[in-house]
């Protein structure tokens, strides 16, 4: 069952359009992530799943409802973190979740429960009485995470979560987010890290000037658009020229960033494409995995703004 149905979803500002006329279908259970550069169209998307901003045109469907028509009874299934962190600094961590659980009219007791469950889950545990100016980055984007959870929510929207953190307050999250799907929770994810989508994420749409540019699972895309394998070669400036036209003889998919040419031999292999490269001088030779960032670093050279 689709929990989010978008057809022709558009979303102007004045002259600007910053939703182009964008359709996606988005499962129960699964995390769909949304990429792309600032600017993109990803958190104005996301604002009109959550009923924060209305439609312009075309339709929106988030849990078999229009979300303009039933607003509130939608928004009660939908938790969200949004990129600026929004806590009250006025309120120590547990005040933090219990004053928003009063916004779905959960229970004293029954918001003390949850609060003392999500807490543990997201490691918070030992910081119910801290005031938010004494917490971490890091935390605090876990007590964001345990506030949007506190109504147990059937659409989780985690907009840029792990933006600014570090490696460890990072993957701390991740594991979070994977233990939310296992429970069945459906999960929106617009993000900056591509290494954090192709983990996280079952479906992703590559976004840019409001319109999304390819859509699918991270790694039929990888297949797709770059193959299994890429070769980073910086070649020395006297030789570039002639390396790039001796790859296109070759057949070999190429996209060239200042002295460091990307090849991806696909169907081609390897083997042959290293051993050309030995050929030139280089400072430096990279033979790796494929991954999402390949695509969004090749979409950057021809269609993506900076």
């Amino acid at each position: 069952m689709s929990i989010v149905e978008a057809v022709r979803l558009k979303r102007s500002f004045g002259d600007f359009l910053a939703v182009a006329g964008i359709d996606f279908s988005i499962d129960s259970g699964s995390c769909y992530g949304l990429l792309g550069p600032n600017g993109a169209g990803k958190t104005t998307t996301v604002k009109m799943i959550q009923g924060f901003l209305p439609r312009s045109s075309g339709s929106l469907m988030v849990m078999g409802r229009d979300i303009e028509s039933k607003p509130a009874k939608t928004k009660s299934q939908i938790g969200v973190v949004p990129q600026e962190n929004n806590l009250d600094r006025d309120l120590t961590v547990l005040q933090n979740l219990l004053t928003y659980a009063r916004y779905f009219d959960i229970s004293p007791n029954e918001a003390v429960s949850r609060a003392e469950e999500l807490l543990r889950f997201l490691e918070l545990d030992g910081k119910w009485e801290a005031q938010i100016t004494a917490l971490s980055g890091g935390m605090q984007r876990r007590l964001a995470i345990a506030r949007s959870l506190i109504n147990r929510p059937r659409l989780l929207i985690l907009d840029e979560p792990t933006t600014g953190l570090d490696p460890e307050a990072r993957h701390l999250i991740w594991r979070r987010i994977q233990t939310l799907k296992q429970q069945g929770v459906t999960i929106i994810l617009t993000t900056h890290y591509m290494e954090e989508a192709e983990r996280l994420c079952d479906f992703v749409a590559m976004m840019n000037n409001g319109t999304i540019l390819m859509e699918g699972k991270p790694a039929d895309l990888i297949e797709k658009e770059v193959g299994k394998e890429v070769i980073e070669a910086t070649i020395s400036k006297t030789e570039i020229e002639k390396f790039s036209l001796e790859m296109e003889r070759m057949n070999i998919k190429q996209e060239q960033r200042g002295e460091t040419v990307y090849l991806y031999p696909n169907k081609t292999g390897s083997e042959n494409v290293l051993q050309k490269v030995m050929e030139y001088r280089h400072s430096s030779l990279i033979h790796r995995k494929a991954s999402l960032e390949d695509i969004f670093l090749k979409l950057a050279g021809r269609k993506l703004d900076e």
